[in-house]
């Protein structure tokens, strides 16, 4: 079984929305027996808190389910049992870098760096740009890559 953690800042608008377009194509793929997918935070701030009102109106726009969704920090456990985390920007990186024990920082991979043409690029914050539909079309041309990838 492998697993796959998607991270952002406040895990509420990129790595949810990440986390339910990756569990859709698991499931479509038909892989659920084989991957687990979650998401994380890099701060405790929204911890406990829904998605973003703006990220569930484009989740349910593209029939995703989201249902009982709940930010959550990352832990140590996470970075140990976790064989890919996921993250959106370099700050998440370089977050992400600084809190993983030894031996884990090799898992962490930036969302868009399996796109062609597209190594170091950021999926900036909807929190800040409030453009949901672009989060959504960022991850997209990502994640069916990372699936491959990490079905193989």
């Amino acid at each position: 079984m492998k697993s796959v953690v998607f991270v952002c800042l406040g895990n509420i608008c990129r790595s949810p929305m990440a986390e339910a377009i990756f569990n859709h194509l698991v499931d479509e793929a038909g892989l659920s027996n084989a991957i687990t997918v979650s998401s994380r935070a890099t701060s405790t701030e929204e911890e406990g808190n829904p998605p973003h009102p703006g990220a569930q109106e484009t989740m349910r726009r593209h029939g995703l389910d989201f249902t009982g969704f709940r930010s959550q920090p990352i832990s140590k456990q996470d970075f140990e049992t976790a064989d890919y985390i996921i993250t959106m920007d370099q700050q998440n990186v370089a977050n992400l870098k600084r809190m993983a024990p030894a031996g884990t920082e090799q898992k962490i991979h930036l969302c868009l760096d399996i796109v062609p043409g597209h190594e170091g690029q950021e999926i900036p914050d909807p929190w800040y740009t409030h453009k949901f539909e672009y989060t959504y079309d960022l991850l997209m041309s990502a994640l069916p890559s990372w699936l491959n990838k990490i079905s193989n």
